[in-house]
């Protein structure tokens, strides 16, 4: 695939070795800024865990195997099996991208260690900060919770290590709080509601009253204020928005409570088992005779626990494998290969996609120095991905991109990994919002050094 960027890849070096001789290679390396494949060189000072030392490079996966988003770090951690098994021996998108070449990074081996951030902010940053310290990591990537990954990609800033943004869907991540060396590929909360509002009222009616309720902490926050902007700017108007604790196993007094508040639709913002025991607990109590219920942001394994619960339920997902195209299609033939016929999450792809594009990024760069990785994902237009054309935005290290909106399927028609209706996949011309609006107003990403 050609480089958006323009200029020769490491790639491109290489074949030209074979025109030029050995003597022309460092010449050209040198003109790339590469120095070593990334290990060390004099145009480079030392900075954060750079330079590599050795023949292995090792990347950092911090991702919740315990608490209630364990589902789903447990799908992104098979994915960033997967993407370094394919950086090292070729497969999946490794086959497709022309600046990876399946040999490892910059010539290095490439090796992982994993962390656990139960799902807690400072549990994960003292996760993240052992792997900076102690296993010398390039790259930390994961997340399933936005305070988590707000936490890490602050410390990456300070230690000067790239965060590669998994999961995470809060406006703060890429607006108020977002940092130099931290990048989202997925869609935040503000680009969900302008999703949704026109195919949920177009549904249900263009005058309705809701009522909403929100994991109370900085995804929950950005969640419910997005619905409220973008439901009341399509005529619906909000009857009171009540925050639930991260973890509540026992919605149904929050339930009671929305169920008698007059409102003819209810929002669930809540994620991963919370999001299954809301929504469960609401089908069992019979919200679903009275009101409409949306669930914001969806993913496979929450629906799997919600099983039947979902039918009917309206909310947006980071990718699923129902989306058609030669991407999408690789990485669930690849993931499905490895893992016994497993349909991959969204939160699985987001894993795979971020960890190959910094790879991909840092064979551009030819060098593993910070600030020369981080420019080439600023401003890089690719659509490699299985969403279409996307844009790595410069002022906010912001994906622009298209949003999956879905409605859940019956139980009789679930299984094989599919649990939703694919309704409408929101192209990023209807979404979005300059670097000036929205919560990329509130950006200021700091410092490349």
């Amino acid at each position: 695939m050609p480089q958006a960027n323009g200029g020769p890849t490491r790639r491109d070096v290489v074949k030209a070795a074979g025109a030029t001789g050995a003597a022309s290679i460092a010449s050209i390396a040198g003109c790339l800024g590469g120095g070593g494949g990334g290990g060390g060189s004099e145009d480079y000072p030392a900075l954060g865990n750079f330079p590599v030392e050795g023949d292995t490079v090792t990347f950092g996966f911090n991702v919740p195997q315990s608490g209630p988003y364990s589902s789903e770090g447990k799908d992104e951690l098979r994915a960033y099996k997967l993407a370094v098994k394919h950086l090292n021996n070729g497969g999946g998108w490794v086959d497709s991208w022309s600046d990876l070449s399946g040999e490892g990074v910059l010539g290095k081996t490439v090796d992982y260690v994993t962390g656990d951030t139960a799902t807690d902010a400072d549990t994960a940053r003292q996760s993240a900060r052992r792997m900076i310290q102690r296993d010398n990591v390039q790259m930390i990537s994961g997340g399933s919770s936005s305070a988590v990954a707000i936490a890490v990609q602050e410390l990456c800033q300070q230690e000067k290590v790239l965060f590669m943004a998994c999961l995470t869907h809060s406006n703060d991540t890429t607006g108020k709080n977002c940092v130099r060396y931290g990048f989202r590929e997925m869609f935040n909360a503000y680009m969900t509601g302008q999703a949704l509002a026109p195919v949920v009222t177009g549904e249900y009616g263009d005058d309705l009253k809701f009522y909403q309720l929100y994991a109370d902490y900085s995804w929950g926050k950005t969640q419910q204020a997005s619905m409220k902007k973008f439901f009341e700017k399509a005529g619906w108007s909000q009857v009171d928005s009540v925050p639930t604790p991260l973890g509540t196993k026992d919605y149904q007094s929050y339930l009671s409570e929305a169920q008698s508040s007059g409102a003819d639709a209810i929002f669930l913002n809540h994620y991963g088992l919370d999001g299954a025991n809301s929504l469960g607990q609401a089908i069992e109590m019979g919200l679903d005779e009275d009101m409409e219920i949306v669930m914001p942001l969806y993913n496979r394994p929450m629906a799997q626990a919600a099983g039947g619960a979902i039918e009917g339920i309206y909310g947006t997902v980071a990718w699923d494998a129902q989306i058609d195209n030669e991407p999408s299609n690789s990485f669930a033939k690849a993931f499905g290969d490895e893992y016994g016929g497993r349909v991959p999450s969204g939160p699985a792809q987001l894993a795979y996609a971020q960890t190959l594009q910094y790879a991909a990024a840092a064979e551009r760069a030819g060098t593993f120095y910070p600030p020369e990785i981080i420019k080439q994902l600023e401003g890089r237009k690719y659509d490699n991905l299985g969403m279409g054309k996307e844009t790595m935005r410069k002022c906010d290290h912001q994906a622009q991109r298209a949003v999956p909106v879905v409605k859940g399927l019956p139980e009789s028609e679930q299984g094989s990994g599919r649990f939703f209706e694919l309704v409408n996949l929101t192209s990023r011309s209807e979404l979005g919002y300059k670097c000036g609006e929205g919560p990329a107003a509130e950006c200021k990403l700091g410092s490349y050094e």
